[in-house]
């Protein structure tokens, strides 16, 4: 496992810039955030950096994940950069062992990490496109289950929590496949809730809409989607992945959310409304 030590952002503000009150609610605690390169992965890692937590960019890719890593470092947070692929057990293991080898615990992980397809029917769409989303979002979580529960267990504030999307709840259409693999975390958040509460770990979802730069492309080949998704939005607006999807990550991986288990909060403006 390379372990390398060396943006969120809406319309107006420059990435990584908060506009919150930071309390250090999550001082003294390591957390690991899965696809932390980009987009809602960075902007949550910022976000848990911010209030106090030594960050480990769990990154598929070191171009990515080590200017998150040394950003959160400039801004005065505890942050690294450690390699890892989420469709492989290996990787997800050595990264949880890197990390509480580095920090000597894991408190919060947080997989975000999810490699999607392109758009199509059903009957158009190969087989290879559902291996590939499946093995980030459905596989991915199990790896990183079943790596972190020990190290979750012995801490006093285990949290898990899987980034999944409101098309797991209602479905969207020409992306058929999509929308299974982020139901099956929602599944599996609440089995894992069942079954680790007795461990003192709680396990949730988010339901995110935001900047990222999936999204960007989206815009880019369907101009009028970005009018669209603000016009049913009744926030106006689509989501920042630091101070609004940051935000309920750092509820979840806080002392606040200790009540709280097997649920998915969606984050997305008021979209969703029937969710």
């Amino acid at each position: 496992m390379d372990v390398n030590e060396n943006s969120p952002t809406d319309n107006d503000r420059p990435a990584g810039r908060l506009t919150c009150r930071l309390t250090g609610r999550l001082t003294d605690r390591v957390v690991i955030v899965t696809g932390a390169g980009q987009g809602v992965g960075e902007g949550i890692a910022r976000r848990l950096a911010s209030e106090g937590a030594a960050v480990v960019i769990a990154a598929r890719r070191a171009e990515t994940g080590e200017p998150v890593a040394a950003a959160i470092r400039d801004e005065g947070g505890e942050a690294v950069c450690i390699v890892t692929d989420v469709t492989t057990r290996a990787s997800v293991e050595g990264c949880v062992a890197s990390t509480v080898h580095r920090y000597g615990r894991l408190d919060v992980l947080v997989h975000n990490a999810f490699a999607g397809g392109v758009a199509s029917r059903l009957e158009a769409t190969p087989p290879d496109a559902w291996f590939q989303m499946s093995y980030t979002s459905a596989w991915g979580s199990f790896w990183c289950a079943q790596a972190a529960h020990p190290h979750l267990t012995a801490s006093d504030q285990g949290r898990l929590i899987l980034l999944t999307s409101p098309s797991g709840f209602e479905g969207s259409a020409n992306i058929p496949l999509y929308s299974p693999a982020k139901a099956a975390q929602r599944a599996m958040a609440k089995s894992l809730a069942r079954e680790w509460g007795a461990d003192g770990i709680t396990v949730n979802c988010i339901a995110p809409v935001a900047e990222t730069p999936a999204l960007a492309g989206a815009f880019e080949q369907v101009p009028t989607l970005r009018g669209a998704i603000e016009a049913r939005t009744p926030l106006g607006r689509i989501g920042d992945p630091t101070t609004d999807i940051g935000g309920v990550a750092l509820f979840l991986a806080s002392a606040d959310s200790a009540y709280v288990s097997g649920q998915t909060i969606v984050c997305d403006g008021g979209s969703f409304l029937g969710l």
